[in-house]
């Protein structure tokens, strides 16, 4: 079992490594805190004690998260290692390109198979709970913003003796908490979420999240890192698995698929766009210069009929 897993800086697994970014499988025990640098069990701690170039301050300035994992989650974390890197990672994250895909075991048996999860999540301003995000329409919900979430079902079974579903989960926006306030909303929430069971949860070893896919298509290779599939029997014994709905490996592929036809449309779209407006622009140019032709004539018939008088 993964209860004992050690989070010392030698654990610290390096999935990919280029000139511009490390992605590395982050610990369920271990924190993202861009401020406290040498705090023992950090994220950046562990890229510092991996990587001794990191140390020094001209090149840390330049380090910077791609994006964020919650301190219970596991799996891919993309690191920039400069800023230019961090500025391009940045913009595809911004024009909502990544795709990204989490594994995980919520409680009960979800009954739909595929499903889009659609509740706009703000920040919870109830007394005690200014820690949380929840759904809109909620007591206490402050500015709620659009959210969505792609959830499949890949298994069902058994986790310590209780129903529970593996899912495979997709966010579609980059909310706070979004995966972990989606679930709880539609009644499976996450096994061993203390926070979104309001403590009741507390009898697993960790919250069973993980950040299993991460691709972000940067010109000219895109990165994209698989970070395994921690909820395995052979890795945990208390999962019991008991009906396989599909496939992790052919539902990750399908996925991939899907995203690259959607990006290639929105491509086409972009160039289809991007021809009219380029005709409308010759359409007023060849405009211009057939009335500023019409004008020359007349000013030469002017000059003419001038020279013609005297």
């Amino acid at each position: 079992m993964m209860t004992s897993e050690s989070t010392s800086l030698e654990s610290l697994r390096v999935l990919f490594q280029s000139d511009d970014y490390i992605v590395v499988d982050k610990h369920w025990d271990i924190r993202i805190d861009s401020k406290m640098w040498y705090e023992k069990h950090t994220v950046q701690a562990q890229l510092r004690h991996r990587f001794p170039q990191l140390a020094d301050p001209s090149t840390y300035y330049g380090f910077r998260f791609c994006h964020q994992l919650d301190f219970s989650t596991s799996g891919a974390l993309c690191v920039a290692l400069n800023k230019a890197a961090a500025g391009r990672a940045y913009r595809c994250f911004k024009d909502r390109t990544v795709t990204k895909a989490y594994l995980a075991m919520v409680r009960g048996l979800v009954e739909k198979e595929t499903q889009t999860l659609d509740f706009s999540i703000g920040k919870n301003s109830s007394e005690g709970k200014t820690h949380m995000m929840c759904i809109e329409g909620t007591e206490g919900c402050e500015n709620p913003k659009p959210c969505q979430t792609e959830m499949m079902v890949l298994e069902y079974g058994l986790y310590d003796g209780d129903t529970v579903t593996k899912v495979l989960l997709q966010p579609l926006t980059g909310r706070t908490h979004q995966l972990r306030v989606h679930c709880s909303a539609i009644g499976h929430p996450i096994v061993g979420d203390f926070t979104y069971s309001l403590g009741a949860d507390d009898s697993t070893y960790r919250m069973m999240l993980h950040a299993h896919l991460l691709h972000i298509p940067l010109e000219p290779e895109p990165l994209l890192v698989s970070a395994g599939d921690p909820f395995l029997p052979s890795v945990d014994p208390k999962w019991l698995p008991q009906r396989s709905l599909r496939p992790l490996a052919a539902t990750v592929e399908a996925l991939l698929e899907h995203r690259v036809e959607e990006d290639r449309k929105i491509k086409e779209e972009k160039r289809e766009r991007t021809r009219r407006e380029e005709e409308k622009r010759k359409g007023r140019r060849e405009q211009r210069t057939e009335e500023e032709s019409e004008d020359q004539r007349k000013q030469c018939q002017q000059w003419l009929s001038e020279w013609a008088g005297d």
